[in-house]
Protein backbone atom coordinates (compact mmCIF):
# COMPACT_ATOMS: atom_id res chain seq x y z
CA UNK A 1 0.00 0.00 0.00
CA UNK A 2 1.37 3.29 -0.76
CA UNK A 3 2.01 5.90 1.58
CA UNK A 4 -0.48 8.90 1.84
CA UNK A 5 1.24 11.90 0.09
CA UNK A 6 1.02 14.50 3.12
CA UNK A 7 2.53 17.02 0.58
CA UNK A 8 0.25 16.52 -2.02
CA UNK A 9 -2.82 16.87 0.70
CA UNK A 10 -1.52 20.38 1.91
CA UNK A 11 -1.13 22.13 -1.63
CA UNK A 12 -4.98 20.65 -2.46
CA UNK A 13 -5.99 22.20 0.99
CA UNK A 14 -4.30 25.24 -0.24
CA UNK A 15 -4.90 25.27 -4.11
CA UNK A 16 -8.66 24.20 -3.96
CA UNK A 17 -9.80 25.41 -0.52
CA UNK A 18 -7.32 28.67 0.24
CA UNK A 19 -6.37 26.61 3.75
CA UNK A 20 -3.08 26.69 4.64
CA UNK A 21 -1.94 23.68 7.00
CA UNK A 22 1.23 22.94 8.28
CA UNK A 23 2.90 19.77 8.25
CA UNK A 24 1.47 17.80 11.25
CA UNK A 25 -2.35 18.46 10.28
CA UNK A 26 -1.94 17.87 6.55
CA UNK A 27 -0.41 14.56 8.54
CA UNK A 28 -3.24 13.50 10.21
CA UNK A 29 -5.33 14.31 7.58
CA UNK A 30 -3.38 12.27 5.15
CA UNK A 31 -3.69 9.30 6.86
CA UNK A 32 -7.22 9.62 8.34
CA UNK A 33 -8.32 9.65 4.63
CA UNK A 34 -5.90 6.58 4.21
CA UNK A 35 -7.48 4.77 7.15
CA UNK A 36 -10.70 5.89 6.91
CA UNK A 37 -10.61 6.47 10.36
CA UNK A 38 -12.36 9.71 12.45
CA UNK A 39 -10.58 12.67 13.09
CA UNK A 40 -10.53 14.71 16.42
CA UNK A 41 -9.40 18.28 16.49
CA UNK A 42 -8.62 19.59 19.10
CA UNK A 43 -7.94 23.87 20.01
CA UNK A 44 -9.12 27.26 21.30
CA UNK A 45 -11.90 28.48 19.56
CA UNK A 46 -10.66 30.28 16.22
CA UNK A 47 -8.10 28.36 14.94
CA UNK A 48 -9.03 26.95 12.20
CA UNK A 49 -10.67 23.28 13.13
CA UNK A 50 -13.92 23.72 11.54
CA UNK A 51 -12.54 25.65 8.48
CA UNK A 52 -10.21 22.13 8.09
CA UNK A 53 -13.88 20.28 7.96
CA UNK A 54 -15.06 22.64 5.17
CA UNK A 55 -11.53 22.87 3.20
CA UNK A 56 -11.18 19.03 3.15
CA UNK A 57 -14.72 18.60 2.15
CA UNK A 58 -13.68 21.42 -1.03
CA UNK A 59 -10.61 19.49 -1.50
CA UNK A 60 -12.09 16.43 -2.42
CA UNK A 61 -15.01 17.93 -3.83
CA UNK A 62 -17.29 16.15 -1.65
CA UNK A 63 -20.48 17.33 0.07
CA UNK A 64 -20.16 18.78 3.67
CA UNK A 65 -22.91 17.42 6.50
CA UNK A 66 -22.34 19.45 9.70
CA UNK A 67 -23.81 18.74 12.95
CA UNK A 68 -24.06 21.67 15.93
CA UNK A 69 -23.60 20.25 18.88
CA UNK A 70 -25.14 22.39 21.17
CA UNK A 71 -26.04 21.42 25.34
CA UNK A 72 -29.00 18.97 25.35
CA UNK A 73 -29.04 17.75 21.82
CA UNK A 74 -30.58 14.42 21.33
CA UNK A 75 -30.99 11.82 18.31
CA UNK A 76 -34.16 13.68 17.09
CA UNK A 77 -31.97 16.70 16.59
CA UNK A 78 -28.21 14.53 15.70
CA UNK A 79 -30.01 11.20 13.81
CA UNK A 80 -33.51 11.23 13.04
CA UNK A 81 -37.38 11.73 14.06
CA UNK A 82 -40.39 10.69 12.41
CA UNK A 83 -42.12 12.04 10.16
CA UNK A 84 -45.50 13.04 11.96
CA UNK A 85 -47.22 14.90 9.35
CA UNK A 86 -47.05 12.46 6.74
CA UNK A 87 -47.92 9.78 9.62
CA UNK A 88 -51.32 10.93 10.39
CA UNK A 89 -51.92 11.73 6.79
CA UNK A 90 -51.19 8.03 5.85
CA UNK A 91 -53.27 6.80 8.81
CA UNK A 92 -56.31 8.95 7.38
CA UNK A 93 -56.11 7.34 4.44
CA UNK A 94 -55.89 4.03 5.46
CA UNK A 95 -59.55 5.10 7.90
CA UNK A 96 -60.78 6.40 4.47
CA UNK A 97 -60.15 3.06 2.75
CA UNK A 98 -60.50 0.99 5.60
CA UNK A 99 -57.56 -0.86 5.32
CA UNK A 100 -55.91 -0.22 8.95
CA UNK A 101 -54.51 -3.75 8.82
CA UNK A 102 -52.32 -4.26 11.62
CA UNK A 103 -49.41 -4.48 9.47
CA UNK A 104 -50.05 -1.75 7.58
CA UNK A 105 -50.30 0.34 10.94
CA UNK A 106 -46.89 -0.96 11.94
CA UNK A 107 -45.38 0.37 8.28
CA UNK A 108 -46.03 4.02 10.17
CA UNK A 109 -42.24 3.21 12.37
CA UNK A 110 -40.84 2.09 8.80
CA UNK A 111 -37.85 3.61 6.86
CA UNK A 112 -40.48 5.19 4.41
CA UNK A 113 -41.69 7.92 7.79
CA UNK A 114 -38.13 8.64 8.70
CA UNK A 115 -36.77 12.55 8.97
CA UNK A 116 -32.90 11.63 8.04
CA UNK A 117 -30.84 14.68 10.66
CA UNK A 118 -27.11 15.14 9.08
CA UNK A 119 -25.82 11.46 11.47
CA UNK A 120 -27.69 9.81 9.28
CA UNK A 121 -27.87 11.68 5.93
CA UNK A 122 -24.44 11.09 6.50
CA UNK A 123 -24.74 7.28 6.74
CA UNK A 124 -27.28 6.76 4.21
CA UNK A 125 -25.60 9.44 1.41
CA UNK A 126 -25.93 7.70 -2.09
CA UNK A 127 -23.70 10.27 -3.87
CA UNK A 128 -20.62 9.49 -6.02
CA UNK A 129 -18.12 10.40 -3.47
CA UNK A 130 -18.58 9.83 0.47
CA UNK A 131 -19.72 12.80 2.37
CA UNK A 132 -17.30 14.82 4.94
CA UNK A 133 -19.48 14.47 8.27
CA UNK A 134 -18.30 17.22 10.61
CA UNK A 135 -19.70 17.13 14.28
CA UNK A 136 -18.78 20.25 15.61
CA UNK A 137 -17.84 21.31 19.14
CA UNK A 138 -18.77 17.63 20.48
CA UNK A 139 -17.11 18.97 24.01
CA UNK A 140 -20.96 21.05 24.51
CA UNK A 141 -22.77 18.02 24.46
CA UNK A 142 -23.44 15.88 27.06
CA UNK A 143 -22.37 12.46 28.20
CA UNK A 144 -25.10 10.62 26.90
CA UNK A 145 -24.46 11.56 23.52
CA UNK A 146 -21.10 11.38 23.25
CA UNK A 147 -21.63 7.99 24.38
CA UNK A 148 -24.36 7.29 21.52
CA UNK A 149 -21.56 7.87 19.00
CA UNK A 150 -19.41 5.47 19.64
CA UNK A 151 -21.49 2.78 17.46
CA UNK A 152 -20.98 5.64 14.79
CA UNK A 153 -17.84 5.98 14.65
CA UNK A 154 -16.29 2.79 15.65
CA UNK A 155 -18.66 0.79 12.66
CA UNK A 156 -20.29 3.52 10.94
CA UNK A 157 -23.69 2.36 11.55
CA UNK A 158 -26.60 3.32 13.65
CA UNK A 159 -28.96 1.41 15.34
CA UNK A 160 -32.75 2.75 15.29
CA UNK A 161 -35.11 0.31 16.99
CA UNK A 162 -37.81 0.57 15.37
CA UNK A 163 -36.35 -0.31 11.88
CA UNK A 164 -33.05 -1.92 13.02
CA UNK A 165 -29.40 -1.53 12.24
CA UNK A 166 -28.25 0.88 9.38
CA UNK A 167 -24.91 0.64 7.97
CA UNK A 168 -22.84 2.96 5.23
CA UNK A 169 -22.20 1.37 2.66
CA UNK A 170 -19.08 3.62 1.74
CA UNK A 171 -18.20 5.65 5.01
CA UNK A 172 -17.98 9.11 5.64
CA UNK A 173 -15.17 10.79 6.39
CA UNK A 174 -15.72 12.31 10.35
CA UNK A 175 -14.11 15.24 11.44
CA UNK A 176 -15.10 16.21 14.92
CA UNK A 177 -14.15 19.12 16.90
CA UNK A 178 -13.44 20.38 20.51
CA UNK A 179 -13.14 23.60 22.03
CA UNK A 180 -12.31 21.62 25.16
CA UNK A 181 -14.87 23.11 27.18
CA UNK A 182 -15.05 19.59 28.93
CA UNK A 183 -12.82 16.69 28.63
CA UNK A 184 -13.93 13.94 26.30
CA UNK A 185 -14.59 10.49 27.20
CA UNK A 186 -11.34 7.64 26.34
CA UNK A 187 -13.52 5.61 24.18
CA UNK A 188 -14.67 8.59 22.08
CA UNK A 189 -10.26 9.53 21.56
CA UNK A 190 -10.18 5.51 21.09
CA UNK A 191 -12.41 5.68 18.29
CA UNK A 192 -10.57 8.74 16.48
CA UNK A 193 -7.00 10.24 15.38
CA UNK A 194 -5.92 13.06 17.32
CA UNK A 195 -4.48 16.38 16.62
CA UNK A 196 -4.68 19.71 18.55
CA UNK A 197 -4.31 22.65 16.01
CA UNK A 198 -2.42 25.51 17.93
CA UNK A 199 -2.45 29.68 17.17
CA UNK A 200 -0.55 29.70 13.96
CA UNK A 201 2.94 31.44 13.88
CA UNK A 202 3.37 34.81 12.62
CA UNK A 203 4.99 33.67 9.52
CA UNK A 204 1.52 31.03 8.50
CA UNK A 205 -0.74 33.48 10.24
CA UNK A 206 0.69 36.43 7.57
CA UNK A 207 0.38 33.74 4.43
CA UNK A 208 -3.65 33.05 5.90
CA UNK A 209 -4.22 36.86 5.54
CA UNK A 210 -2.60 37.35 2.11
CA UNK A 211 -4.28 34.31 0.40
CA UNK A 212 -7.51 34.78 2.30
CA UNK A 213 -7.22 38.80 1.80
CA UNK A 214 -5.14 39.12 -1.54
CA UNK A 215 -5.47 42.95 -1.79
CA UNK A 216 -4.72 43.59 1.72
CA UNK A 217 -1.46 46.25 1.28
CA UNK A 218 1.81 44.48 2.76
CA UNK A 219 2.65 46.66 5.74
CA UNK A 220 -0.95 46.80 7.31
CA UNK A 221 -0.91 42.89 6.74
CA UNK A 222 2.33 42.68 8.85
CA UNK A 223 1.13 44.96 11.62
CA UNK A 224 -1.89 43.95 12.40
CA UNK A 225 -0.99 40.14 12.24
CA UNK A 226 1.81 41.18 14.61
CA UNK A 227 -0.33 43.25 16.86
CA UNK A 228 -2.69 39.84 17.25
CA UNK A 229 0.42 37.70 17.92
CA UNK A 230 1.52 40.17 20.71
CA UNK A 231 -2.56 40.11 21.80
CA UNK A 232 -2.42 36.36 22.15
CA UNK A 233 0.69 36.54 24.91
CA UNK A 234 -1.88 38.79 27.50
CA UNK A 235 -3.68 37.50 29.93
CA UNK A 236 -7.05 37.62 28.25
CA UNK A 237 -10.70 35.85 28.88
CA UNK A 238 -10.83 34.97 24.92
CA UNK A 239 -7.71 35.54 23.09
CA UNK A 240 -8.34 36.46 19.41
CA UNK A 241 -8.27 33.98 16.73
CA UNK A 242 -7.36 33.75 12.50
CA UNK A 243 -11.52 34.56 12.28
CA UNK A 244 -10.84 37.88 14.45
CA UNK A 245 -7.54 38.86 12.77
CA UNK A 246 -9.18 38.42 8.96
CA UNK A 247 -12.44 40.47 10.26
CA UNK A 248 -10.17 43.14 11.80
CA UNK A 249 -8.10 43.57 8.88
CA UNK A 250 -10.96 43.96 6.80
CA UNK A 251 -12.59 46.31 8.60
CA UNK A 252 -9.02 48.32 8.61
CA UNK A 253 -9.04 48.04 4.97
CA UNK A 254 -12.74 48.66 4.57
CA UNK A 255 -11.59 52.43 6.35
CA UNK A 256 -8.79 53.11 4.24
CA UNK A 257 -6.02 52.14 6.56
CA UNK A 258 -2.54 51.14 5.49
CA UNK A 259 -0.90 50.70 8.37
CA UNK A 260 -1.92 50.51 12.27
CA UNK A 261 -2.71 54.00 14.07
CA UNK A 262 -3.28 54.65 17.26
CA UNK A 263 -6.58 56.35 16.87
CA UNK A 264 -8.41 53.49 14.28
CA UNK A 265 -6.82 50.21 16.36
CA UNK A 266 -8.57 51.80 19.54
CA UNK A 267 -11.80 52.33 17.67
CA UNK A 268 -12.13 49.32 16.03
CA UNK A 269 -10.12 46.96 18.76
CA UNK A 270 -13.86 45.52 19.08
CA UNK A 271 -13.45 43.70 15.94
CA UNK A 272 -10.82 41.50 17.64
CA UNK A 273 -11.62 41.57 21.18
CA UNK A 274 -15.22 40.21 22.01
CA UNK A 275 -14.81 40.94 25.74
CA UNK A 276 -15.66 43.79 27.65
CA UNK A 277 -13.09 43.30 30.08
CA UNK A 278 -10.05 42.40 27.49
CA UNK A 279 -10.83 45.57 25.52
CA UNK A 280 -10.41 47.29 28.85
CA UNK A 281 -6.99 45.56 30.12
CA UNK A 282 -5.82 46.39 26.50
CA UNK A 283 -6.46 49.85 27.05
CA UNK A 284 -5.51 50.51 30.52
CA UNK A 285 -2.46 48.04 29.74
CA UNK A 286 -0.81 51.24 27.43
CA UNK A 287 -2.18 50.73 23.77
CA UNK A 288 0.53 53.10 22.63
CA UNK A 289 3.24 51.15 24.09
CA UNK A 290 1.34 48.01 22.57
CA UNK A 291 1.58 49.26 19.16
CA UNK A 292 5.27 50.75 19.79
CA UNK A 293 6.31 47.59 20.34
CA UNK A 294 4.34 46.21 17.70
CA UNK A 295 5.86 48.57 15.03
CA UNK A 296 9.29 47.70 15.71
CA UNK A 297 8.77 43.87 15.70
CA UNK A 298 7.29 44.47 12.66
CA UNK A 299 9.88 46.39 11.09
CA UNK A 300 12.43 43.69 12.14
CA UNK A 301 10.60 41.27 10.46
CA UNK A 302 10.27 43.01 7.50
CA UNK A 303 13.91 43.71 6.86
CA UNK A 304 14.35 39.72 7.52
Amino acid sequence: MAAPDVQQIAERLRDRAGYLTDRGLATVIAVALDLRKPLLLEGEAGVGKTESAKALATMLDAPLIRLQCYEGIDVAHALYDWNYARQMLYLRTLEASDAARPEAVSDLFGPDFLLRRPLLEAIQYEGDRPPVLLIDEIDRADDEFEAFLLELLSDFQVTIPEVGTIRAEEPPIVILTSNRTRELHDALKRRCLYHWISYPSLERELAIVETRLPDVPERLALEASTFVSRLRELDLAKAPGIAETLDWIGALMSLGEDELGADVVDATLGAVLKHHDDLERVREGGLEDLLDETRREAAAAARR
